[in-house]
């Protein structure tokens, strides 16, 4: 129990509460409901707030505490209903109407009390800017200095200058440096494909929202520079990713050791380190990811951003003569492989963000020649995702558009954003996908990207919830009842999938990391992970160190969750 859960309990201390049913909650006073799932953060004032109750018989109604232990709300609970998705019989308790400032519980006679939330204006600032420093703790090539990193400081490990070029890169012979940039997930390696894909959505909270993260709020050891922490941090995974480029324009597709490193400290890694691959996906989303860097950083750091563009219309040459080569692992490499043999997504998001970057009409004639596909799909993440993130970007420049173009794109983002609204709607727990795959968290903070972009281009409110209500599911209201980012909330994951959080002797792991979420598919059910047996769909998560399926964190889960909340931190009331 922490100390905000602690207080709470003391000023419960003695209250029980009646209720139309004739039953009486007697909790212990520090204990807290597990069958009362809400977003343990809390709500901004204005919004739609929703918990849900698991009970197997239904209840009459719902109270709602303040901190002093007043009753502000008393309402019935909806009708007792059956999720198959999640396994479970719940009520929903509806508290939209209390929009006061404070601190609240849910109390429901004969189930106990709800962890304690807030009801504030800015209510996930925190958590915006946790998301962010967790990619500080991921850096590469550099001391994590405990006045940044506290308790998760760490040695230097990894300075990646004498890596060597696996034959699969074309090179046969010689090393080379490629310093910087960001552990990729709960492993030591990088990718070109898990850097550019993450930095575009990232870049895309930038252009819509800028300096929404100011200069010194995440301390870190650029903070004090003049510039926003968030671009310094953007800019450490950059760096990286601009070294990964050969000398025709094309792109390595990794740094990696041949296998896996075990669940050590990265001091503790010490396998040699290869260039691997080279292929078009590594090489198109690299230069859709370098041309909105050079938007981005123009006004600030020209000399980078002009370096940015050059080295993206370079790899996008190297494209045009290589338009279909798909990488795959070498037989002595088992990391990561991220391939993807579908080119037409990653051509549609490098093209647009370098019509946008130059205004040179081929890139547009190339885009009109690709009708658009607005169908999300869950699973397809890093894999075909980035045509949204194409459409996302070419609606912010409606001036450099022909208006039927921009209207179809319009049309398209509206039209999928209703579906997924109307899916939403009819979900357990209100989250907008109902096929848990590898990564279902960032499925869900995808699909809510699109829900932000039909509020930017609408302002009608029912999208607004459709992206609050994501934000719940992250924060607890969801079938395993946990807030899935590592260090928020009052039941957030211990063991992930994380190698220096499994390793550095701490019990807390690195906090602002997102756990991938529920996977039905369990493919580590084979190396170690112990599922509940027949567990539903969303409830096929575990807070255990061997799920990988489940409980790894990645890069390109903590993108979309960074710009959803970005983007709350700035549309919500």
């Amino acid at each position: 129990m922490n100390l905000h859960q602690l207080l709470f309990a003391l000023l419960l201390l003695g209250s029980c509460v009646a209720s139309s049913d004739n039953t009486t909650s007697a909790p212990e006073p520090t204990t807290f409901s597990e069958q009362i799932r809400i977003n343990q953060i809390g709500y901004y004032p204005k919004a739609n707030k929703k918990a849900v109750i698991v009970t197997e018989q239904a209840k009459s109604t719902f109270q709602l505490l303040d901190a002093d232990k007043k009753v502000v709300l008393e309402e019935k609970l909806s009708p007792l209903q059956e999720w198959e998705l999640s396994g479970e019989q719940v009520q929903i308790a509806d508290f939209s109407a209390v929009i006061e400032a404070g601190t609240y519980s849910i109390v429901v006679a004969g189930i106990g009390h709800s962890y304690p939330f807030e009801i504030k204006e800015n209510v996930l600032q925190g958590a915006f800017l946790g998301s962010m420093k967790g990619l500080y703790y991921q850096r590469v090539s550099m001391p994590l200095e405990e006045k940044y990193a506290g308790k998760w400081h760490r040695a230097m490990a990894h300075p990646d200058d004498s890596i060597l070029f696996h034959p699969s890169s074309g090179k046969s012979e010689g090393f080379t440096a490629s310093p910087k940039g960001w552990y990729d997930a709960g492993d030591y390696n990088k990718y070109v494909v898990n850097a550019s894909f993450p930095l575009g959505q990232f870049l895309l909270l930038e252009e819509q929202y800028p300096n929404s993260v100011k200069d010194g709020a995440l301390n870190i050891p650029e903070s004090g520079n003049g510039q926003s922490d968030y671009l310094d941090e953007l800019k450490y995974e950059l760096d990286w990713v601009l070294t990964m480029q050969d000398e025709d324009g094309g792109l390595f597709h990794k740094l990696t050791a041949k296998r896996f490193e075990p669940m050590v400290m990265p001091v503790a890694a010490s396998s040699q380190r290869y260039i691997v691959g080279k292929g078009t996906t590594a090489s198109l989303d690299f230069a859709a990811a370098t041309a909105k860097a050079y938007r981005i950083f123009l006004p600030t750091q020209k000399a980078y951003a002009e370096q940015c563009l050059a080295a993206a219309e370079k790899a996008y040459q190297w494209a045009l003569k290589h338009p279909a080569l798909a990488f795959e692992n070498p037989e002595d490499v088992s990391t990561g492989e991220y391939g993807d043999k579908d080119f037409s997504d990653e051509w549609y998001w490098a093209n647009a963000e370098l019509y946008i970057a130059t205004q040179d009409e081929s890139y547009l004639a190339a885009l009109k020649s690709s009708p658009p596909n607005f169908d999300f799909k869950v699973g397809e993440s890093w894999t075909a995702y980035m045509r949204f993130l194409a459409y996302f970007a070419l609606l912010e420049h409606k001036d450099l558009l022909a208006s039927d173009f921009y209207n179809s794109l319009k049309t398209g983002i509206l039209s999928e954003a209703d579906r997924i609204l109307k899916k939403a709607q009819n979900a357990p727990y209100f989250q907008p996908i109902d096929d848990f795959h590898w990564g279902s968290n960032s499925d869900i903070l995808n699909a809510a990207m699109i829900l932000a972009q039909a509020y930017r281009l609408e302002k009608d409110k029912k999208y607004l919830t459709g992206v609050q209500q994501a934000a719940d599911y992250m924060f607890g209201n969801n079938a395993v009842g946990y807030s899935f980012l590592t260090g928020f909330g009052d039941k957030s994951p211990m063991f992930i999938h994380h190698r220096q959080s499994a390793a550095d002797g701490i019990a807390e792991p690195v906090p602002g990391l997102l756990s991938g979420g529920p996977n039905s598919r369990q493919q580590d059910a084979k190396n170690g992970t112990i599922y509940p047996p027949n567990v539903p769909p969303m409830k096929s998560w575990v807070d255990q160190e061997p799920s990988y399926a489940s409980n790894e964190v990645c890069l390109n889960w903590n993108a979309p969750m960074t710009y959803i909340l970005g983007f709350l931190e700035q549309e919500a009331e």
